[in-house]
């Protein structure tokens, strides 16, 4: 049996032990595609590899035109109204990455949808290396047209606009978004900076004509001696190239934003 072994409360073993119940043409969507694709979701929807910390979420599975939605327990099933595009990740049919970017306009905030948006069109970066994107920006705009008037059509009109290429994580994609809701103009995310010795850092966020940097630490950031080490050295380059040097926290970021957005409003003046 395929699920001895397995962990069923981690999506990608609850998607494996379901995958010889899909019908042809059913594909894993929604929110279970995004996490199996590494996309940077909301509190509480875990990655597709975490160990279990809760009761597991309902897998959620797409039906080609024709069939009946899966009614299985542990499954929430729904049914396309025209074929969609399929693609296999991790040995799974999954819906394409920007056609679930668009399922997803009616289940996570605008803000979260926007920072999927970035993470897709981004890749993810190895050192210097950037892997291939998960889509194109081009692609992200047919997936939306042909999305059509369907549920979610508005605040995918409201997210499309919005989407742009290099952020490394949510909170980045959300810092930039926050900035540009104060008035403020539109950082360059994770621009190549050079910063002596032939040495090139990616600043989270930038203002390079303001000579400007942000960088967001996570708890991670205080809690990893490594971690903190690093980031130390990394504000030293950034400073001693020239580079002044804003760190943001979570509380910056989500708790109260006027001190953060009142001191980047005052250092761009500066200039």
């Amino acid at each position: 049996m395929r699920s001895i072994g397995l962990e069923l409360e981690a999506v990608l073993d609850r998607c494996r032990s379901y995958e010889p119940l899909l019908r042809p043409g059913e594909a894993f969507s929604h929110t279970t595609a995004a996490l199996l694709y590494g996309v940077p979701m909301p509190a509480g929807v875990r990655r597709a590899d975490a160990a279990p910390t809760r009761a597991p979420e309902l897998i959620e599975v797409t039906a080609a035109p024709g069939f009946t939605r899966a009614r299985s327990a542990g499954v929430r099933g729904h049914v396309s109204a025209v074929p969609l595009p399929v693609a296999f990740h991790l040995g799974l049919p999954l819906i394409r990455p920007a056609v679930v970017w668009c399922q997803l306009a009616t289940q996570i905030p605008i803000t979260d949808l926007i920072a999927v948006g970035d993470a897709i069109i981004t890749g993810s970066r190895r050192g210097v290396v950037r892997e291939p994107a998960l889509a194109t920006p081009e692609e992200l705009v047919v997936a939306v047209r042909r999305w059509g008037r369907r549920r979610g059509a508005k605040a995918l009109a409201t997210a499309l606009p919005r989407v742009r290429s290099g952020a490394e994580s949510r909170p980045e994609s959300h810092l930039r978004l926050l900035l540009e809701d104060f008035g403020l103009p539109e950082p360059l995310p994770n621009h190549p900076t050079e910063v002596g010795g032939g040495e090139v850092l990616h600043p989270d966020l930038k203002y390079a004509h303001a000579r400007l940097v942000l960088e967001y630490q996570g708890d991670h950031h205080r809690t990893d001696r490594r971690r903190w080490q690093a980031d130390v050295r990394r504000r030293r380059a950034f400073e001693l190239a020239g580079w002044r040097v804003v760190e943001v926290t979570a509380d910056d970021l989500y708790i109260d934003p006027s001190g953060l957005i009142a001191r980047v409003r005052g250092l761009l003046a500066e200039h």
